[in-house]
């Protein structure tokens, strides 16, 4: 399938579905721990970003990596200055500057591997943010020009993290308000 029937096919289905490599990918239901931790990340950025030219979007906005071709949804996205939009339908965003992905036990692999792999290749991208769902742990991936990228880690519902690229910086505790740890059935 091309990139242009993807596109005519999801903008007409009820269920999300992300384009990988020519393949529809469709989007799995999440839990209340992430669904949780998804609506707090949208409600904290939203406000700490007021005032700037930054925005926040939810998983409802599509991110296409051009340079492949491919259409993901993120939890979160960042875009500061100017928004850059497929087409005038304004729901396809080409140039995030922050992205967010909430793990899974079933997403995680996909989300540290090829989703950041592609992520890498939108000349816009600075940061990437991986928050585990059964731990206060975010884990951040901040790029270092033509060098790579740096990875720092905040553990602990005391700690805050910093999102450079956005300047915003956000309380583990608020992120993680409402979440009850334990194990999560798969």
């Amino acid at each position: 399938m091309s990139a242009a029937q993807y596109l005519a096919f999801e903008r007409e289905a009820e269920a999300r579905h992300e384009f990988i490599d020519g393949q529809i990918v469709e989007m799995q239901g999440g839990s209340v721990r992430h669904a949780t931790i998804c609506d707090n990340f949208v409600a904290l950025t939203k406000a700490c970003l007021r005032g700037t030219d930054c925005r926040s979007y939810s998983a409802a906005l599509r991110v296409k990596i051009e340079a492949t071709e491919n259409y993901t949804y993120p939890d979160l996205s960042i875009v500061c200055g100017g928004q850059r939009f497929e087409d005038a339908r304004e729901d396809t965003l080409l140039n995030p500057r922050l992205i967010v992905e909430v793990l899974s036990p079933s997403t995680e692999r996909h989300d540290r591997g090829w989703k950041f792999k592609n992520y890498q290749l939108i000349p816009s991208f600075e940061e990437y943010v991986l928050v585990s769902h059964d731990e206060p742990r975010i884990e951040r991936f901040l790029r270092q020009g033509d060098v790579g990228w740096l990875m720092t880690q905040v553990t602990g519902l005391e700690q805050t993290v910093r999102f450079e690229s956005a300047g915003c910086e956000l309380p583990l505790k608020e992120i993680y308000e409402g979440v009850e740890f334990g194990p999560v059935a798969e």
